[in-house]
Parts: structure tokens; sequence; C-alpha cells
């Protein structure tokens, strides 16, 4: 992540793919960061769980479903009255 809240991911096919760092969620003992595609039009965040590698290093690994669904909800409630959510 830089200085202007980016993070870079590669996908499948070699491509980076930049999503703005909206926020950090704490849920079940866990970080989540919530990230928002820099795509225009983009209308959809990828939430990601953070863990330590064998490094220490923080990396991003994708969350499974229900969690995603109530670190959304909580990513929700938190921003309810800055962001204009679709249900």
């Amino acid at each position: 992540m830089d200085e202007n809240n980016v993070v870079l991911f590669t996908d499948d096919h070699g491509n980076e793919v930049e999503f703005e760092y909206l926020d950090l969620i704490e849920y079940d003992g866990d970080q989540y960061a919530v990230l928002l595609p820099t795509d225009e039009g983009a209308d959809e965040v990828l939430i990601m769980r953070l863990v330590p590698d064998e490094e220490g290093n923080e990396v991003y690994e994708a969350a499974d479903d229900d969690v995603v669904s109530a670190v959304f909800d909580l990513f929700k409630e938190k921003y309810k009255d800055d962001f204009n959510f679709l249900d």
C-alpha cells in the first residue's frame, strides 16, 4: 500500500489491479481490509483477511463468504452516514 491508500494486486493473467483501501475492520479476532476497485463505475468492495506470512509480513488472503457478509455489515454500520449503500 502506498501513501495514496492504493493497494495493488496481480490478477490471474499477470495484470496489476488497483484498489482503494477504505478501512480495516476487526471481526472474530481477525482483521479484514475493505477495498474498492479504482476502476470508474466500480460499485462493489473486496474484503480480504490480513494474515502474517512466514516472515511476519502482513499479506492479503481471501475471506469466506459468510465472513465477508458479516464484515461488510460492520462496515456499512460504521459508514452509514458517509456512503449510500444499495440493498
